[in-house]
């Protein structure tokens, strides 16, 4: 197959990735790729909203320091000043486009979520996310320039060394799974938007797409990867049956929303004086310490203090879910778990999305950039993901052009149609059955060996398998998710203290200095 070429190569169709589109669209050829539907990825969940300092009485130095607070003492202040001085215009930018912001008396409606000082998350209703995905997907359609990829899988970047110029990224690998072939794209630049890698526990708020491609791609193609161990469980997470990864949004808290245990009892003040609005990392492991302590399979969130009216105005998407399920929010209370969330740490950044690797660039959930430290501050995560989009873009308008490699194509001519597909599907679910276990909202030393262990064990199954046979998407992911999975045991066992959301009963102590955690390959 012969290689199809483009300016740039973006990765991922989440709001990142489509906002460096539209960004890069009038000066380059621009190709995104995805590997199912250009809604399937995370942006589309998100319920709460964004964050920006908008109100009368609000600062950027506050919205700076809750960032900082919640990161517990790990963010990089440069960065995070970076991100939230910028949020009023990345607010601006997407009503230019047409997302439909909840308003009130002409005003944006500004709730309040965990962690923030003051009113200051804009949003649609509780669905947010899906409100700024239709309207960028719609423009991003509407866009000349811009060619939509879906159905590709990223397998592998692909880099070459020059001479004078060292080693940079030039193109990549990706499944296109409606043909079931590998194609090759090469690119002067290419931009990882895959979000993050939240399918690696058994629970999660996360769609099946957040299996970590651009992380672990980025790291086999020489990458350094920061902070990994710091995967935030959300609090919320609808519990019931039917149900599969529906979050409850923070804004039922900013809304007055009460963690209570079965009889009613509240115990959030018990645990700290922020109660349900104390930072994402407090809430989760107050959650879990009185789950352990009862035997509970849950806790509940009751909001039915509210009127109906209110409810039904400020949360019509999760009324409607509940009520679904037989839960009527406006009376009863809604049973919730903790789930994993968001992937704090990611392939490492400098303030224009650019990676260790000359050509590549990260941006959003894939990346850290030092924004969220040890603990990501709630609403900044969309935030994060325009700012840097922005900066990218940027970046890439002044870097010199890139003359078009010589690719050489993908060659499957050894390797034969697997014949044990269940094997991927067991290694599967073992792998997020034991980081569930082993390396979920409180860890140990030894608990930390034994994830590492099975790791290593699945590592080398998995490379056999993937040397042998045809890819699929399902290898690749798992692939992915193994090799992330790696990474965050690495650096979880690197971290000698409690900080955030990293907990070890073994180090339960905070260091006086805050260190990120870095893995080289």
């Amino acid at each position: 197959m012969s290689t199809t070429h483009f300016d740039v190569l973006i990765v991922g169709s989440g709001l990142a990735g489509l906002s460096a589109a539209l960004h890069l669209a009038p000066r380059h050829r621009v190709a995104v790729l995805t590997k199912g539907a250009l809604a399937d990825g995370a942006s589309q969940w998100a319920q709460g909203g964004i964050a920006a300092v908008l109100a009368e009485g609000d600062s950027v130095e506050q919205h700076l320091q809750d960032t900082l607070v919640a990161g517990a003492g790990l963010c990089d202040a440069a960065a995070a000043r970076f991100v939230v001085g910028q949020a009023p215009a990345a607010i601006a930018w997407l009503e230019a486009l047409g997302v439909p912001f909840t308003r009130e008396d002409g005003a944006l409606h500004l709730t309040r979520e965990g962690g923030h000082s003051q009113r200051r998350i804009v949003h649609a209703a509780d669905a947010t996310g899906a409100a700024v995905q239709r309207t960028l997907i719609e423009r991003v359609r509407a866009t000349p320039g811009i060619t939509l990829l879906e159905g590709h899988v990223l397998v592998d970047l692909v880099t070459e060394t020059t001479t004078g110029c060292g080693r940079r990224c030039v193109g990549l690998h990706a499944l296109d799974t409606a043909r079931d072939r590998v194609a090759t794209f090469g690119a002067g630049q290419v931009v990882l938007a895959t979000g993050g890698a939240g399918k690696v526990y058994l629970y999660t708020s996360n769609p099946d797409s957040a299996t970590g491609d651009g992380i672990a791609a980025a790291w086999r193609a020489g990458c350094r990867v920061a902070n990994m161990e710091f995967m935030q469980f959300h609090p919320t997470c609808l519990h019931h049956p039917q149900a599969k990864s529906f979050l409850i949004s923070e804004a039922l808290r900013g809304e007055g929303g009460q963690l209570k245990l079965p009889d009613g009892t509240r115990f959030m003040p018990r645990h700290d004086p922020r109660a349900e609005l104390a930072p994402r990392d407090v809430v989760a492991r107050a959650i879990d310490f009185e789950m352990k302590k009862h035997g509970l399979d849950c806790v509940h969130l009751d909001i039915s203090h509210q009127s109906p009216a209110f409810l039904h105005e400020h949360f019509p998407t999760i009324l409607a879910r509940c009520a679904a399920l037989g839960i009527d929010i406006t009376r009863q209370p809604i049973p919730v778990v903790p789930a994993a969330h968001y992937t704090c740490g990611g392939v490492q950044t400098d303030l224009d999305g650019r990676t260790g690797l000359a050509g590549l660039y990260a941006i959003g959930e894939t990346a850290c950039t030092g924004l969220h430290g040890a603990n990501r501050l709630a609403s900044n995560s969309l935030l994060e993901c325009m700012v840097f989009a922005r900066a990218a873009a940027a970046a890439i308008d002044a870097a010199p052009a890139a003359a078009p490699p010589a690719l050489r194509p993908w060659d499957d001519s050894r390797v034969t149609d697997a014949d044990e597909a269940v094997v991927i599907s067991h290694n599967w679910d073992e792998l997020r059955r034991f980081m569930w276990d082993y390396v979920g909202i409180v860890r140990t030393d030894k608990r930390l060996e034994r994830a590492a262990h099975r790791i290593a064990l699945l590592q080398a199954e998995i490379d056999e398998f993937y040397a042998h046979f045809h890819v699929s998407r399902d290898l690749l992911e798992l692939r992915n998710l193994v090799q992330v999975a790696g990474l965050i045991v690495r650096s979880a066992q690197a971290r000698r203290e409690s900080r955030g959301l990293h907990f070890s009963r073994d180090h339960p102590a905070t260091a006086d200095t805050a260190v990120p955690t870095v893995l080289t390959p």
